[in-house]
C-alpha cells in the first residue's frame, strides 16, 4: 500500500516536472528559433533527452531505441501508444516532422514548435480533406527535407486494443515515392495514453526493416500493418504484457 502511494507520488511529480520545463526550456530557446529554424531542433532535442532522464530517476523508467535509426528525407509509420513514444523518436531523429491533427496547432509551445519544425496539420475526422491537406502539405514550396512521422492508426492506442491502419500512410507512400521505415514499440505498457501512473521498466521504439518505394498500395497496406503489429507485440509481450490480451 505505501509502496504504491509513492509510485503514484513519483509520478505525479515526475508528470509535474515535465510539463514545468516545458516552458522554461522555451523562455531560453524560442528566440534563438525564432532568429534560426535549427534552434528549434536543439530545443526539442534537449527537452526529449531531459523527459527520457527525468523518467529513469524518478519513476524507473528506462528507454532505448533499437535498429538503424531514420537519416535524410524518409518518411517513418510508427505505433502510437502514448507520449512517450514521440519522446523517444524525437531524441534521436535529426530532423523529425509531424503529420498532426490541426488541434494541436493552437496548444502553446508545442504548437508554435510542430509548426516551426515542419509538421503537416490536418483535419482529423475529415478523411478526403485530411489526405488532400496532408499531400499539399507534404509537398508545399515551404517543406524542407526530414524524417516524416505518421501514425497508420490516427492516434494512440492502448495495449491490447485493435484499431484499423487508415489509408492516410498509404497515399504518402505513394505520392512521396520514398522508402518507408516501419516503428513498433512497447511504450503503453509503462505510459498510458491518458493518466499519470508510470510502471518501471524498459519502453523501447525499433525502427524496423524499410519497406522500398514502389508496391503497389495496398500490399504496402498489409506489409506495414503485419510488421509494426507483430514487432509491437513481441515487444510488448518482452515488457510483461499478457500475449494472450495482444490485439
Amino acid at each position: 500500500m505505501i509502496a504504491t502511494a509513492w509510485r503514484w507520488l513519483r509520478s505525479a511529480l515526475f508528470v509535474a516536472q515535465m510539463y514545468l520545463m516545458m516552458p522554461l526550456m522555451a523562455v531560453v530557446f524560442t528566440p534563438l528559433a525564432i532568429w534560426r529554424r535549427e534552434w528549434a531542433f536543439h530545443g526539442i532535442h534537449t527537452y526529449t533527452l531531459w523527459v527520457r532522464w527525468t523518467a529513469r530517476r524518478m519513476v524507473g523508467l528506462r528507454s532505448e531505441l533499437r535498429g538503424t535509426v531514420p537519416r535524410g528525407a524518409v518518411l517513418i509509420a510508427a505505433k502510437h501508444q502514448s507520449f512517450f513514444d514521440i519522446i523517444l523518436m524525437v531524441s534521436v531523429l535529426d530532423r523529425p516532422k509531424f503529420i498532426m491533427k490541426r488541434s494541436l496547432v493552437w496548444a502553446p509551445i508545442l504548437g508554435w514548435y510542430a509548426l516551426r519544425i515542419g509538421c503537416v496539420p490536418v483535419d482529423r475526422g475529415k478523411r478526403g480533406r485530411a489526405v488532400q491537406q496532408m499531400v499539399e502539405g507534404v509537398r508545399g514550396a515551404g517543406a524542407e527535407p526530414g524524417q516524416l512521422i505518421i501514425y497508420p492508426q490516427g492516434t494512440r492506442v492502448a495495449p491490447g486494443v485493435h484499431l484499423p491502419y487508415k489509408i492516410g500512410a498509404g497515399v504518402l507512400y505513394s505520392e512521396l515515392d520514398q522508402v518507408c521505415v516501419p516503428a513498433a514499440t512497447n511504450v503503453g505498457v509503462f505510459w498510458p495514453r491518458i493518466g499519470i501512473y508510470r510502471r518501471p521498466g524498459l519502453a523501447v521504439v525499433e525502427f524496423l526493416d524499410p519497406i522500398p518505394p514502389g508496391l503497389p498500395q495496398e500490399d504496402f497496406m498489409a506489409a506495414l500493418e503485419e510488421r509494426v503489429e507483430a514487432a509491437s507485440n513481441r515487444l510488448m509481450a518482452e515488457a510483461g504484457f499478457p500475449a494472450d490480451a495482444a490485439p
